[in-house]
């Protein structure tokens, strides 16, 4: 089998059903691979098994891969060629390491003699994706190119997910050898610190220690970020949430992880988010961030976000984010969706109950006179009545994309 089908074969045995892709000369050989392993796996309707979407450009096909990944939770795929093929698709990798969007993006590459000789479409991918990726591979040794490709999957998709890239040299791909169907790199350093994320679990202690921050405050406010949606953690939020009645606020990266219809909903804050949430935020004496990481579109002046707030609680599943912008006075890294579970269990046990009557009487007052709405009555069209109207012909059952900018608000 060549190195090229070898990495087709891998994506079918990951679950890739679509695959963004444009074409050159550096990844030809897996390009072509593509065809040849749908002609072969074809379903009854003559459907290809890896449908391949070609784009514009490779900028599109990035930005089209970090799409497929957030509306479907899996991987998104992406194959590019050498040099301009690979530097156009660092704008999509950089976002989808700033929202922690797992894609794997395959890049053609120069053949192995020729890197480093300014070779025509030569661009060192290592170097310039390693300043925005999680992480580039460049496969020099063909017997490492399925292990290597196996390993980009595990880290886009596990821990804090993100965009992994493998470049590999055109005399890989056209490599023949054999197909050994499992088997990964060897990544002792980083299963062990995934592993202890997922060993470090609450103790009883932290629990005890985060209720008693509890009890002391009366005007409690969750701040939920992206990690909440990555980490399939919105079930476990809202039980919590809603047990003890705390309200909720989302960043952009983590709408949907809380029922805005909900009284107890605040929506989005920040420099775009609703006044009521940005007011709810100035007020509250605890904020409860999780799978947020204080991003300066939410938090602006970091010494002036939450002012009156005497306690941040955090929870992450990255140590990195652990005080980056405010320090916290509790915090834990692990695994959101089952933190949120044992704390909500801890609290059952221990009979804990907190009365917030007060603090939701000051909610509704905010939600009153920072209502969200618009002029009706205008000649003018206005971006909200347009997206209500889309809303309500859309009924629920449309994915809306936008790209980024003032509509992306009005959407949001």
């Amino acid at each position: 089998m060549s190195g090229a089908d070898i990495v087709i074969q891998v994506l079918a045995d990951e679950g890739v059903d679509t695959l963004f892709g444009y074409s050159g000369g550096a990844i030809l050989p897996t390009y072509d691979a593509v065809f040849r392993y749908n002609d072969k796996h074809r379903d009854a309707n003559g459907n290809a098994a890896i449908p391949l979407i070609v784009p514009a450009n490779e900028q599109g096909a990035g930005f089209m891969a970090a799409g497929y990944a957030r509306a479907s939770g899996k991987v998104g795929v992406v194959m590019v060629t050498s040099g301009p093929g690979a530097t156009n698709t660092v704008t999509p990798v950089r976002d989808c390491m700033a929202d922690s969007v797992p894609i794997v993006v395959i890049c053609g590459q120069v053949p192995t003699q020729a890197i480093g000789t300014d070779a025509f479409q030569e661009a060192p991918v290592t170097a310039i994706m390693g300043a925005v990726a999680k992480h580039v591979f460049l496969v020099t040794d063909p017997t490492r190119l399925e292990a290597t490709m196996r390993a980009a999957f595990e880290l886009a998709r596990t821990g804090r997910p993100g965009p992994v890239v493998v470049d590999i040299p055109k005399d890989i791909q056209n490599w023949e050898g054999p197909f050994n169907g499992a088997g990964t790199l060897d990544l002792p350093g980083y299963r062990n610190r995934l592993q202890a994320v997922v060993e470090n679990r609450l103790s009883e202690a932290a629990c005890e220690r985060f209720y008693a921050l509890l009890a002391k405050s009366e005007r409690p406010l969750i701040y939920a970020g992206g990690g909440i949606i990555n980490g399939n953690a919105t079930k476990a939020l809202r039980h919590f949430a809603n047990h003890y009645r705390i309200p909720v606020t989302t960043t952009l990266m983590a709408l949907g992880a809380s029922d805005t219809t909900h009284p107890l909903s605040l929506h989005m804050l920040g420099m775009h988010g609703t006044a009521f949430a940005n007011y709810a935020v100035e007020d509250c004496d605890m904020l409860i961030a999780v799978g947020a990481r204080f991003d300066d579109r939410v938090a602006g002046d970091p010494k002036n976000f939450a002012p009156k707030a005497r306690c941040i609680a955090q929870f992450d599943v990255d140590v990195s984010e652990i005080g980056k912008v405010r320090n916290a006075q509790w915090h834990h890294v692990g695994v959101l969706r089952q933190d949120l579970d044992e704390l909500l269990a801890y609290g059952q046990r221990k009979g804990i109950t907190k009365n917030l009557s007060n603090w939701h009487e000051h909610i509704a007052g905010l939600k009153r006179r920072h209502r969200l709405n618009f002029d009706r009555e205008s000649p003018l069209i206005q971006p909200y009545a347009v997206i209500e109207e889309i809303n309500r012909l859309a009924g629920g059952k449309a994915i809306i994309c936008t790209g980024v900018g003032q509509h992306q608000m009005w959407a949001a």
